[in-house]
């Protein structure tokens, strides 16, 4: 049985005067020192005004910048003939392309938690492709109605290992997931289906073809990665919408599947 690309599946200062003089001429040059020095601070008092104005009119810069985003964020509700919804989980190693297919396919704004990566974090984490210079720190999420009658609620979660704990907390209530791998580096992937397992959550894992990946038999990959035979394993590319809901689509329908010889 050949690997199927997933197209071929069924359709976030104080300031002090001295005023006082012995004498008159000594009160005349304390007055002119007072005068001038009145005029210092006045004209500091001035520029200190004039900082405060600065301050103040970029908060308004800022809101109304900010304002103008969302005003230019169409609203999309979920459609009326929707009759269920699902959490759906996507998981991967760090740079494996789940911000990218959530992006890629959300009829919403998604949320995305991107952080530029630093020195620090290179002691802790695995080490990626020198162009890649941010990552998840928290989660991405995104919105995808189905046939007009199925809501995915799409949860990205951290890449990291550090992050598991959030991981976790992202998993619950999720009714599956879709396990993002990259062929030049099949063991990065473990850990995140091993989690899966453990948690017990249903999933579906999905190639993300990178121009430079490497070509696998279905069977290699499956071996590889030791999945169960009734799995669900497609090919997708993050940056195509239709590939990438035809992947969720795979996914779906396991879930589906699953249920149905459940009960």
């Amino acid at each position: 049985m050949g690997l199927r690309a997933s197209s071929e599946i069924a359709d976030g200062a104080d300031d002090t005067d001295d005023t006082g003089g012995t004498d008159d001429a000594d009160g005349a040059d304390d007055a002119d020192d007072t005068d001038h020095r009145d005029g210092a601070n006045g004209a500091n008092g001035a520029d200190d005004m004039d900082g405060v104005d600065d301050v103040d009119s970029m908060d308004d810069v800022k809101d109304t910048d900010d304002a103008d985003d969302l005003s230019d964020t169409p609203v999309i509700y979920v459609q009326s003939s929707v009759s269920g919804a699902a959490k759906i989980l996507v998981v991967g190693p760090m740079g494996v392309g789940k911000t990218t297919l959530i992006g890629t396919v959300s009829e919403i704004k998604p949320l995305s938690t991107e952080a530029t990566m630093t020195q620090a974090g290179a002691r802790l984490d695995t080490a990626v492709r020198p162009s890649k210079v941010t990552t998840t720190v928290a989660l991405d999420f995104g919105r995808i109605t189905l046939g007009g009658e199925l809501v995915l609620y799409l949860f990205g979660t951290p890449g990291q290992q550090r992050f598991l704990p959030a991981w976790k907390d992202l998993a619950r209530g999720a009714l599956g997931a879709l396990a993002l791998v990259d062929t030049r580096d099949l063991e990065a992937s473990f850990d995140a289906i091993g989690h899966l397992e453990d948690l017990d959550v249903p999933f579906s894992v999905a190639v993300n073809a990178f121009p430079d990946s490497v070509l696998h038999s279905e069977d290699d990959l499956r071996s590889a990665l030791d999945l169960l035979p009734h799995t669900p394993l497609v090919i997708c590319d993050a940056r195509e919408h239709k590939s990438s809901v035809q992947a969720l689509i795979s996914l779906v329908s396991h879930l589906i599947e699953t249920a149905t010889e459940a009960s």
